[in-house]
């Protein structure tokens, strides 16, 4: 027998994955709920899940020291991020990979980072939750799938922008990230 702790973190995974694949919108139509026959008892943990990520994502503004900046919604599942980390005039910046983070090491640390352009951003692997790997949403750069601790990867933002980017094998699970480039 599951145990409730199992059964709720179950529920959440399960709807994050659903947020990741279908959107927030898609999910209030595929929840399942009694007015289509769908659903029961053993949905209701899901469903809350599901509503609760739901009003979070459209009531609620991301973030917090950044002044609300919420990226499309990218990084309303990410439950390390708490704000843009302001490294402007810093040449060189450094992110951690296998943070701990959305209920285990699946996260980076800082989740979001306000750099000047030029900068060299570097993400030092720790080790921990398995292989990550670092990718640019919008294909600008590619790391390889690592799990060894001490590994980097670099990339040099040379153009103003907002740059997210996930850990492919866990990006379900809320590893995303986002580089602001001033």
């Amino acid at each position: 027998m599951m145990s409730d702790h199992e059964s709720t973190r179950r529920s959440v995974l399960r709807a994050s994955a659903l947020v990741a694949v279908g959107g927030a919108a898609g999910l209030a139509g595929c929840a399942g709920g009694s007015e289509n026959g769908g659903g029961g008892d053993e949905e209701t943990p899901t469903e809350t899940a599901t509503q609760t990520a739901t009003q979070t994502a459209t009531d609620t503004p991301s973030g917090g020291s950044d002044g609300g900046e919420s990226f499309g919604g990218w990084l309303d599942d990410v439950d390390n991020y708490d704000g843009v980390v302001d490294e402007t005039g810093a040449d060189e910046v450094t992110v951690e990979v296998g943070t701990e983070a959305n209920g285990g090491y699946y996260g980076f640390g800082p989740a979001a980072v306000r750099v000047s352009s030029g900068t060299t951003v570097t993400w030092e692997w720790t080790g921990q939750g398995s292989s990550h790997n670092v990718v640019a949403e919008d294909g600008s750069f590619e790391s390889e799938l690592v799990a060894e601790e001490g590994h980097t990867f670099s990339h040099t933002f040379e153009s103003a922008g907002t740059v997210k980017y996930a850990c492919v094998p866990h990006e379900a699970l809320g590893m995303k990230g986002v580089v602001v480039v001033e």
